[in-house]
């Protein structure tokens, strides 16, 4: 299988950055996307709703359900996708892409914002998943693919932010344990990183950042593209990264994912 058609995914945070980037890809093979975020009003800070991103989808020939849903509250992720199989018959794919971010120490970090990381991050992924699985079950090819970083215990990637590092090395637990419990069952459980820094809106949480040195969401997009198509019982429990994925896919030019190529690129956190 190299395509989505038909296929329904359910995408968090899939409002702006690389959500969006792999709603779209997904929309380009004619799949149904599960548009799954809090964005439904425009913010001039940040670009995108669940509405501006559920019109591109049908423009780029997928069909979509933009829902209004906090990963943080189980009622909303049952309800969302309830709709979602209501409208589509069933999930096929489960990208968990919803992520809060918060880069600095500890004596930096309220508590507010530490709970609010924990909750979508690594519990956000966790009942997501719970919450799809009855359906991932039924289906004849399912994926969980959640963007986290394969799990590390250096101190370096600890030392700067403990609560985001714990939050996202959270969603790579929550990888684990669901790969070796659903694996079996045929279920492929992976998770996906990127090699660079990629330039979406969560840059501007990152001081000092050049955004010419990063890379567009599409190259994750293609990736999870490249993931998501394989046959779920080939493909279990790895923390891949967009990179590798799309050589071992035969991609040698990755110029045009840059956003100025030819600039020296800035290696992602915890690689």
């Amino acid at each position: 299988m190299t395509t989505l058609s038909g296929k329904t995914l359910f995408i968090t945070g899939a409002s702006r950055g690389i959500g969006r980037a792999i709603a779209l890809r997904a929309a380009r093979d004619g799949a149904n996307v599960a548009i799954a975020s809090k964005s439904s009003v425009a913010n001039p800070k940040l670009p995108g709703t669940i509405h501006s991103v559920a019109q591109e989808v049908e423009a780029a020939g997928g069909r979509a359900l933009a829902l209004k849903c906090d990963i943080r509250e189980e009622d909303q992720v049952r309800a969302a996708a309830a709709a979602t199989v209501d409208a589509f018959g069933g999930i096929d794919i489960l990208v968990n892409n919803a992520s809060a971010i918060w880069l600095r120490g500890t004596l930096d970090t309220p508590m507010k914002r530490f709970d609010l990381m924990q909750q979508v991050n690594a519990r956000g992924s966790f009942l997501c998943a719970q919450v799809c699985l009855p359906w991932l079950l039924q289906a004849p090819n399912p994926h969980i693919l959640t963007l986290a970083p394969p799990p590390s215990l250096d101190p370096k990637w600890w030392a700067p932010h403990t609560g985001y590092t714990l939050a996202k090395m959270g969603m790579s637990f929550v990888t684990l344990g669901l790969a070796g419990e659903f694996g079996p069952q045929g279920v492929a459980v992976n998770a996906l990183w990127p090699r660079t820094i990629i330039a979406t809106d969560a840059l501007n949480l990152i001081p000092g950042v050049d955004v010419a040195r990063c890379r567009k969401p599409d190259i994750v997009a293609d990736a999870a593209h490249a993931v998501l198509v394989r046959p779920s019982r080939e493909c279990n429990g790895r923390f891949l990264i967009d990179e590798d994925v799309l050589r071992e896919a035969g991609v040698t030019d990755f110029d045009s994912y840059a956003v100025e190529p030819g600039q020296p690129l800035l290696p992602d956190l915890f690689l």
